[in-house]
């Protein structure tokens, strides 16, 4: 049994209008959920596979941070699939400074965490002083690397130019393993 503890704004979409959200989660990643609205406690028991049950903890944590809860179960299609939380507050001095690189991450009406999810093929989502990314190890660590060049200044340009690169790569090495078959290279 793992707890995990989510912000009280997003208990609500845990829970899902009438439970349905909840019981999805405990149905597919075979898992009890036990929710307290109270604190934003939430116990994660395993009830069946516990390989499956793995999953159950991160998918809690994924929609506290923000993610849609039928994103938050793309975890359990893949077991490539992760979940990678990154804490902006270490890489900040002060509240202002928090703001102002978030809105460097988001970028003009959302087009940076856009052009982050689309050339990378992972899902971002930029909620209170984190940064959550659901994708495959590679996706995840092109996200990472762009967040980290953001963070560190750098113009968005060469970081919209890294990722370009990023999915370039991503996206032979698809090719040459569907072209030639696994094993086959």
């Amino acid at each position: 049994m793992q707890h995990v503890t989510i912000p009280q704004d997003r208990i609500g979409v845990l829970i899902g209008e009438g439970g349905a959200t909840m019981r999805e989660i405990e149905s597919r990643a075979e898992v009890r959920l036990n929710i307290d609205s109270e604190t934003g406690s939430v116990e994660v028991e395993s009830v069946g596979d516990p390989i499956t049950a793995l999953n159950g903890p991160d998918i809690v944590r994924a929609i506290g941070r923000g993610f849609a809860p039928e994103d938050a179960l793309t975890l359990l299609e893949d077991d490539l699939t992760m979940f990678d939380l990154l804490d902006l507050d270490k890489a900040t001095r002060n509240k202002r400074d928090l703001k102002r690189k978030k809105g460097r991450l988001i970028g003009e009406n959302g087009r940076t965490r856009q052009l982050m999810e689309e050339l990378s093929g992972a899902k971002v989502v930029i909620y209170g002083s984190t940064l959550g990314i659901i994708g495959t190890p590679e996706q995840v660590e092109a996200v990472r690397s762009a967040t980290d060049m953001i963070l560190d200044g750098a113009p968005h340009g060469a970081v919209y130019s890294f990722l370009e690169r990023k999915h370039n790569e991503m996206k032979s090495e698809t090719l040459g393993y569907h072209e030639f078959g696994a094993g086959e290279r």
